[in-house]
């Protein structure tokens, strides 16, 4: 009898610990919400939908991508940030692990406004792009990492569907030149790398259109 009681008790414990980690982990969108509110919105506006072209629509974005994105962007001890930005390392500086998961758990959470794609002559190559890529230049098909419908995966590859053709061409550029070089593996620079700027605006504005 002592035996299956203390048996019991060490499960039960077990279990509560357990289950205090995952409450730990749990992402809160309402405090990131106010977090949102307080200090995203002037750039990416309090749902997430951005309101200019030069910041990008964070609404639907991948929750995990959201996240490493931010973390990325603050300096961890000595080492500098994994992702350029003067401003974004504003942003982020007084923003705790728990914070930066709330708000990309809020952001993740909202309704887009999309982007549209408007350029019929760039929409065309776009698509052949995205959905094929380009084996001559090595250039894999888009759709192969950020799905058909530009919907991404988490934590790597992020949703691009609906997203600022603008925000697209540039994110492509400066991975091209090597301004931003926190992808994996240094796939997107590797990529961006074999795009001309032509077939750069081309996958962007295709992008915009994907729903």
């Amino acid at each position: 009898m002592i035996r299956t009681t203390a048996m019991a008790i060490l499960l039960a414990t077990s279990f509560i610990a357990h289950a205090s980690e995952e409450a730990k982990g749990k992402a809160d969108p309402a405090k990131g919400k106010i977090i949102a509110e307080t200090i995203c919105v002037a750039c990416h506006g309090a749902d997430g939908n951005s309101p200019v072209s030069a910041n990008p629509n964070l609404a639907g974005q991948v929750e995990e991508y959201i996240y490493k994105q931010l973390t990325n962007f603050k300096a961890a001890g000595d080492k500098p940030a994994a992702r350029n930005s003067p401003i974004m390392a504003g942003m982020v500086a007084a923003l705790s692990d728990d914070d930066m998961k709330n708000v990309a758990a809020w952001f993740a959470s909202q309704k887009q406004t999309p982007a549209a794609a408007k350029d019929q002559a760039k929409i065309a190559l776009g698509q052949k792009l995205w959905r094929q890529g380009d084996f001559k230049k090595g250039v894999p098909a888009c759709a192969g990492c950020h799905g058909p419908a530009g919907a991404g995966l988490p934590a790597q590859y992020p949703r691009l569907a609906g997203q600022f053709p603008e925000y697209t061409e540039l994110q492509l550029k400066t991975f091209r030149a090597g301004e931003r070089a926190n992808d994996p593996a240094k796939m997107m620079r590797d990529i961006a790398g074999k795009l001309s700027d032509v077939e750069i605006a081309a996958v962007a504005e295709f992008a915009a259109g994907l729903r």
